[in-house]
């Protein structure tokens, strides 16, 4: 394989990266990140592999629109087969030890380990973590493997946007915007309370604001993901779209520190979030309850 040295060295995709992040003003640790996940993505798109899993989260997001979104740590994927852990360590050093074009970085496949989740998390999965280097830059990655979910609306091949031009981009399946919205609403419905997932509020929040949906595939996704994780889809305000857990002490300093952590540029307090989400998601739950008319939803909403 032809090695190009100058696009592909570890020290030249370093500058590159640490021009890009300065110019965007964005940490250059979380580029490094995106970068890792990124060129991982791609590796998994080339190998054997790759019919095995479905793009899920937040790296989405920048498949679905130019504008910046949240900086994730972590890559989150739906798999197919087995949910064991050590098979799955088995695929991704398969993965990362394939020979692709020089792209500078190299995944250390002996720190890959994997075990399974469950706090916090609305389903079963499997977690696995490695280390990756760019020059002496060290990339720790994370990736979210969940199992066994409904998909009302059948993936589709995507390309994920690379950040330096000249790299060769991922294809793989994803999931589509309606299945992201119903896989959030579900975790909201489910956790109530104790939900410490501020991220989806986040997420849920920038769909409605930027897309339009059509609400008979979104009403079809919701149904499909609360039938499949064994949950009655909402005939009133669930707790966790409520405003008193808008208001509750605690879930406000969470979503402060959310939006602190994350750096993301939104002064929006919970309750106007929580109340925006409730128009958006409460009417598809109607829908899909009293199997009504779907309506259609511009960016920003309301439902017509």
């Amino acid at each position: 394989m032809t090695r190009h040295r100058t696009r592909g060295s570890a020290a030249s995709v370093r500058t590159r990266l640490l021009t890009l992040s300065r110019e965007r003003g964005e940490e250059f640790q979380r580029v490094l990140v995106r970068f890792g996940i990124e060129r991982l993505l791609y590796r998994l798109s080339q190998s054997e592999h790759a019919a095995g899993f479905v793009l899920k989260g937040a790296t989405l997001f920048s498949v679905w629109a130019d504008t910046p979104h949240r900086p994730t740590k972590d890559l989150d994927l739906l798999g197919f087969g087995s949910p064991d852990p050590d098979r799955l360590v088995e695929v991704f050093v398969a993965v990362v030890q394939a020979p692709v074009e020089a792209d500078g970085i190299v995944f250390d496949a002996a720190s890959i380990t994997a075990s399974e989740i469950r706090a916090d998390q609305e389903y079963d999965g499997i977690r696995l973590t490695m280390e990756a280097m760019l020059g002496t830059a060290r990339i720790p990655i994370q990736v979210d493997v969940g199992f066994g979910d409904a998909t009302a609306i059948p993936p589709a091949p995507v390309e994920v946007p690379t950040l330096l031009s000249d790299q060769p981009a991922p294809t793989l399946r994803a999931y589509s915007r309606e299945v992201v919205v119903a896989e959030k609403f579900h975790a909201i419905v489910h956790l109530g309370l104790p939900n410490t997932r501020m991220k989806d509020y986040y997420d849920l929040v920038v769909l409605s604001r930027r897309f339009e949906f059509d609400g008979a595939p979104l009403g079809e996704a919701v149904a499909a993901t609360f039938e499949r994780r064994g949950t009655a889809v909402p005939k009133t305000c669930p707790e966790g779209l409520d405003d008193d857990f808008a208001t509750d002490a605690t879930k406000t300093k969470q979503w402060r520190a959310f939006l602190r952590r994350t750096g993301v540029e939104d002064d929006q307090e919970l309750l106007d979030v929580v109340r925006a989400l409730r128009a958006f998601l409460l009417p598809v739950a109607t829908a899909v309850v009293e199997d009504g008319p779907a309506g259609a939803w511009p960016p920003g909403g309301p439902w017509g």
